[in-house]
């Protein structure tokens, strides 16, 4: 038993001052921000838990003196003094010449028996999962966590080679996110690649778009067999109920913080009866209708209606979209509602500066593309393809975020333990 709670025998209990030399960074000075000698360095905005994020680096004038008090080297440890107090990132040497500021502890490790890697996973399980060192901030108008503070932290120590085997594990995870986190991102350019093609050249590859005859029109180039049309002469009337005379209905309600804007889906939704409904829970929606929010529809809350809220309601602040099956597929009306082209025109018509919004009828005049139905399935069919493997994508990152989690407070606990054969191999390489 320890201070930290049940830990294996062989596992250490130490101060952090103890194993790393803790240094603040360079103070802030306007005066500084343009010299002869200036650097780039990092600040808290630029330290996330586990990572760092070098896309926007501030500049501040160095002298030679404190290049060399404030240089960082592979293995540093880089702790949150202020903001998310805590937060901690270990610098690999991913650029030449960056210093950091007053705001960052540096940590550096005083001997060979310590793995960075494991700490920084140890700060981040004890902030974000344990509850420890609560109340170690200071408490002034902005927290913030002093050097001896810090240094007082207790941390568990496992053998050198166990720590090395429980780093590589947390960073093979959390590498296998950040890899499922570019391909999402590669998905949503394709996607909006796709997009572009086919809603100027059609379901056709692109060999090919040399051989389709174009027209110009008003939203732009289009196949010339294609048509542009008013939203509203593809579309029926959805119908309006008013719940609070249904006192003992029970419904779904689906209010425009719902939706989310980057996956353009419903994702939550009220459980209510008739006799609670808000004033604003009148439209009546069917499996496959489309809502547009007409409250800030620049914010492009677009979405359509899954089969388990069909006969269910939705808040007046949308425009409910329902496609007359001669004319149109909601699949394909989905995606040309949420073109930015077309969100675009029906920002402009929005009025009001507090509460800026739109009608159903300027949402309904928008203009859209309408090719053949047979060519709408394929483009919608194309564009769920993509999403659907989004979707799969995101599920996997879901996972993996939770198998971090789950592995990041069991094994800094020593709950659970990796099997001595692994850890054998951590023996002599750093991973």
């Amino acid at each position: 038993m320890t201070e930290l709670g049940p830990l294996p025998e062989e596992w250490r209990v130490v101060r952090l001052g103890e194993v790393f030399d803790i240094q603040q960074g360079k103070a802030l000075s306007r005066k500084k921000d343009k010299g002869l000698r200036p650097r780039p360095f990092l600040r808290t905005a630029n330290v996330f838990w586990g990572r760092l994020d070098l896309s926007n680096l501030d500049q501040m004038d160095f002298s030679e003196e404190e290049e060399k008090k404030y240089a960082l080297k592979p293995g540093d440890l880089l702790v949150c003094e202020g903001g998310d107090v805590g937060r901690t990132a270990i610098w690999e040497g991913q650029l030449k010449n960056v210093y950091y500021q007053n705001h960052l502890h540096r940590l550096r490790a005083k001997s060979q028996d310590v793995e960075p890697r494991v700490v920084m996973y140890w700060m981040q399980a004890s902030m974000t999962l344990l509850g420890l060192y609560l109340g170690t901030s200071n408490k002034t108008t902005i927290p913030n966590l002093s050097r001896s503070r810090l240094a007082s932290f207790a941390i568990p120590l496992p053998p050198l080679p166990e720590q090395r085997a429980i780093a590589y594990v947390l960073r093979t995870v959390q590498e296998s996110k950040e890899a499922t986190e570019r391909v999402i991102t590669v998905l949503r350019e394709l996607k909006k690649s796709l997009m572009r093609h086919l809603f100027t050249y059609g379901p056709v590859p692109v060999d090919a778009i040399e051989r389709v005859e174009l027209q110009e029109t008003e939203i732009g180039p289009l196949p010339a067999h294609w048509r542009v049309v008013r939203l509203r002469e593809v579309v029926e009337k959805a119908k309006q109920v008013d719940p609070r005379k249904k006192p003992d209905w029970n419904f779904k309600y689906v209010d425009v913080s719902s939706i989310s804007n980057t996956k353009l889906s419903i994702e939550t939704w009220s459980e209510i009866s008739g006799e609670n409904a808000p004033s604003r829970a009148r439209k009546l929606v069917k499996e496959g209708d489309i809502i547009f929010a007409t409250v800030r529809p620049y914010l492009k809350r677009i979405a359509m209606v899954p089969a388990h809220l069909d006969g269910h309601v939705v808040s007046t602040a949308f425009c409910v979209i329902r496609c007359k099956a001669e004319l149109a597929t909601p699949n394909y009306v989905f995606f040309a509602v949420s073109l930015d082209n077309f969100v675009q025109r029906v920002v402009e018509q929005q009025r009001g500066s507090s509460y800026p919004a739109v009608t159903d009828k300027d949402v309904l005049n928008g203009l859209i593309p309408l090719p053949p139905l047979s060519e709408q399935r394929e483009i919608a069919r194309i564009l769920r393809s993509v999403d659907e493997h989004i979707e799969a994508e995101e599920k996997k990152k879901t996972a993996l975020e939770a198998l971090f989690r789950t592995l990041l407070h069991h094994l800094m606990t020593a709950k659970i333990r990796l099997t001595e054969e692994f850890v054998a191999r951590f023996a002599e390489v750093t991973p």
